[in-house]
């Protein structure tokens, strides 16, 4: 088959070039190009586009470059900037392989007459009678598949995982056999686009009016203040200027308020919470969901917690089976099956 695959200049991408080179495949390797600005981290910078140019040349196989640094802006860094705004927590990397690693990606793929469209992630593709899933990758400690959650069946049956069956220390292992220049590279671990110089602040204070706000209680009484409101996330603890004593955990941020409240861990315990952004990787998969028990993962590696997600007048909501630590609004929930092991849907956290 002729395979389109993203490379990112990980060893991840690095390796399932390889695998896929050796099963007879044609590959072609594409990088995106997707920050426009300066960047020392993720997998956007000037070093991870050459490292990947430079493992397509060792493995023999063509290297493309797409720039999609105008829908990156669009769909990543504005609505980044749009949350800090509105004092909801983003998660651009979800919005990233949602608008650009996947959609934009499949939708090239597709038109240049590929096959295949495939990526390193370590996620599988499970066919659960006869339903094509995103399943948990093979390492659980490097599994993700709560980062592609959003993949439909139809983008499912034309995508390939290469390294989703693989442990990553086999993974590196291979790479080193093989001699690729990435074998060692640390993986990245922040947002591409904030370096690490400048940080959230750097970044968004250019793009946005940073407002001061007062610390309150839940009386309402004033313990203290920040002086940006619009960085401040729910169950942030430090950074609050509130002194010693009994710990205290932001509870609520409201920005227009020019307001942060405070209160013990157990204040952040809630049984349920509202959602929006609904995805059903098939369109009966709804009806499948609702008004069941789920497991519900509300991080990239959180814990799963059970819930049942139930669809009022009021919209979706995500009722937990015991009191569950608030995930705070604009985090990404995705549910998995009772065995943990395949995506059923998603949302997002909404206030």
């Amino acid at each position: 088959m002729k395979v389109l695959l993203a490379m990112s200049g990980g060893v991840d991408s690095s390796v399932a070039a390889l695998v896929l080179r050796n099963q007879g495949h044609d590959v072609v390797g594409v990088t995106m190009r997707l920050w426009g600005g300066e960047s020392d981290t993720g997998c956007c910078s000037v070093s991870d586009v050459d490292d990947a140019r430079r493992v397509a040349q060792q493995l023999g196989i063509d290297h493309l470059v797409f720039n999609f640094s105008e829908e990156f802006n669009d769909h990543v860094v504005n609505p980044y900037v749009a949350s800090h705004v509105a004092g909801t927590t983003p998660n651009p990397c979800i919005e990233c392989n949602r608008h650009l690693k996947f959609d934009r990606l499949i939708e090239r793929g597709r038109a240049l007459g590929f096959d295949a469209v495939a990526t390193g992630h370590h996620a599988r593709i499970v066919d659960d009678n006869g339903v094509l899933r995103v399943g948990r990758g093979e390492d659980a400690l490097k599994d993700q598949s709560y980062v592609v959650h959003m993949l439909s069946g139809e983008d499912l049956a034309y995508m390939m995982f290469p390294v989703g069956f693989m442990q990553k220390s086999d993974v590196r292992q291979l790479g080193v056999d093989f001699g690729l220049r990435t074998a060692t590279k640390p993986d990245s671990q922040d947002v591409c686009f904030i370096g690490t110089t400048i940080g959230r602040a750097g970044f968004l204070e250019p793009r946005l009016t940073f407002n001061a706000a007062e610390v309150v209680d839940q009386s309402g009484a004033k313990v203290g203040e920040v002086s940006a409101v619009e960085l401040v996330t729910l169950g942030q603890r430090r950074g609050l200027g509130l002194g010693g004593g009994d710990k205290r955990y932001v509870v609520a941020v409201d920005v227009p308020a020019r307001r942060v409240t405070v209160g013990d861990e157990a204040s952040l315990f809630v049984e349920s919470e509202k959602l929006t952004g609904m995805v059903w990787p098939h369109a009966e998969d709804e009806n499948l969901v609702l008004n069941t028990e789920v497991l519900v993962q509300g991080s990239a590696h959180g814990e799963r917690s059970a819930a049942r997600i139930e669809h009022t007048d009021e919209g979706f909501r995500m009722v937990w089976a015991r009191p569950n630590r608030r995930i705070a609004p604009g985090q990404t929930v995705v549910f998995y099956d009772a065995n943990d092991t395949v995506v059923l849907g998603g949302g997002i956290v909404t206030t």
